[in-house]
């Protein structure tokens, strides 16, 4: 009986396991559901290490079943002693020959993958005309966020990558700090960002993002960098060419236009605000990982669909994080404002001026016309 109910709950601890399993792999965060040709790829390198290591598992297991059934020994007594093999080169040349087989497939396609992921060779290339046939972002990592910039476009965002499908986009990777790991487990990756050199590699995107969960993909740090560490996200919309071009256009314009926001929380912003954060997306840095600002850049803040990285994108949290950023977000480099320094009523006309701040709104506003 005792037997029967330890029985029971092993079935019933793997139903348990199978069911937390089965929430796992959503598309927008999942590697098993690559949605780029180097997440692809990865995704087939790993299958085949895994082929050849389940192989080696299967033909193990099926040589000590064989032993523990033929050779038991209520089956041929105490005193069986089985044919000695000891010096059998038959047996010898097998478990050397196959090994080595077995290291050479995976050997091959590992450094095959290497240096196809590896090739930025293209990164530079320009048309007939002189302009760039890629497009390339600078990505500069931060303690506990993201800088993207596009030197070609002169366009500077953070937090929220926005870029083409159906084409690859090369990136610049460095960090300004400490070493964070650059991730879009769904597109591809990891590769580390360092303080003093420049990692590149190129990433394709093939599928839009907007029929994910919040319509972005999710982007992670995958190296443990301090407290906040797990909280360092960003986010990444996948979008048409198009569309892309016209986001373009809209951040490049925001240089020139200021938004229809609150005066009030505009002034509050120049006041307590404009010394970290810029809110035009219009600008290049002096050189990959030049930051151009202390801040992240908040042209897109109204865009976005996570404060602080992680943090829902409500007013309400936005206020709750001005007060106390550490306590969100430990080992960050934002002051929190007290209520001497901003007001509640100020506090709310400055979430309103930066919810004010889009360019997606221009955009539709274009599609319209």
């Amino acid at each position: 009986m005792k037997k029967k109910t330890w029985n029971g709950r092993w079935i019933a601890l793997l139903a348990l396991i199978t069911v937390v399993l089965a929430g796992c792999g959503n598309a927008e965060i999942s590697t098993l559901q690559p949605a780029g040709q180097v997440g692809k790829d990865q995704f087939r390198l790993l299958m085949i290490a895994s082929s050849i290591m389940l192989f080696v598992i299967f033909v193990v297991v099926i040589i000590y079943t064989i032993a523990l059934v033929r050779f038991r020994r209520s089956k041929v007594g105490e005193d069986f002693v089985p044919k000695q093999v000891e010096g059998s080169h038959t047996l010898e040349l097998v478990w050397t020959i196959i090994p080595v087989i077995l290291v050479s497939i995976l050997a091959v396609v590992t450094v095959y993958y290497t240096y196809k992921l590896g090739d930025v060779s293209a990164m530079d290339a320009v048309d007939e005309d002189g302009d760039p046939e890629h497009l390339v972002v600078n990505v500069t990592a931060k303690l506990y966020w993201w800088e993207f910039e596009y030197p070609n476009e002169d366009v500077v965002t953070s937090q929220e990558l926005v870029v083409p499908v159906g084409e690859k986009v090369y990136f610049n990777l460095i960090s300004s700090d400490v070493k964070h790991s650059f991730w879009i487990p769904s597109v591809g990756g990891k590769l580390d960002t360092n303080v003093e050199n420049v990692n590149k590699f190129y990433l394709t995107f093939d599928e839009e993002s907007n029929g994910l969960k919040d319509g972005v993909f999710y982007g992670k740090c995958a190296e443990l960098c301090g407290p906040s560490h797990a909280l360092m996200d960003f986010k990444v919309k996948a979008v048409d060419r198009d569309t892309f071009d016209d986001w373009i256009a809209s951040m490049q314009q925001t240089d020139e236009q200021s938004p229809v926001v609150d005066e009030q929380g505009e002034q509050v912003f120049a006041e307590s605000c404009i010394g970290c954060h810029a809110t035009s997306g219009v600008g290049v840095s002096n050189g990959i990982g030049e930051s151009n600002t202390m801040g992240p850049n908040l042209a897109t803040f109204g865009d976005r669909n996570r404060i602080a990285g992680y943090l829902p994108h409500e007013k309400e949290k936005l206020k709750e994080w001005v007060r106390d950023t550490e306590a969100h977000k430990p080992g960050n480099k934002m002051p929190s404002f007290t209520k001497e320094q901003i007001s509640d009523e100020e506090l709310d006309a400055l979430a309103d001026y930066l919810f004010g701040l889009k360019v997606e709104d221009d955009q539709e506003t274009k599609s319209d016309r």
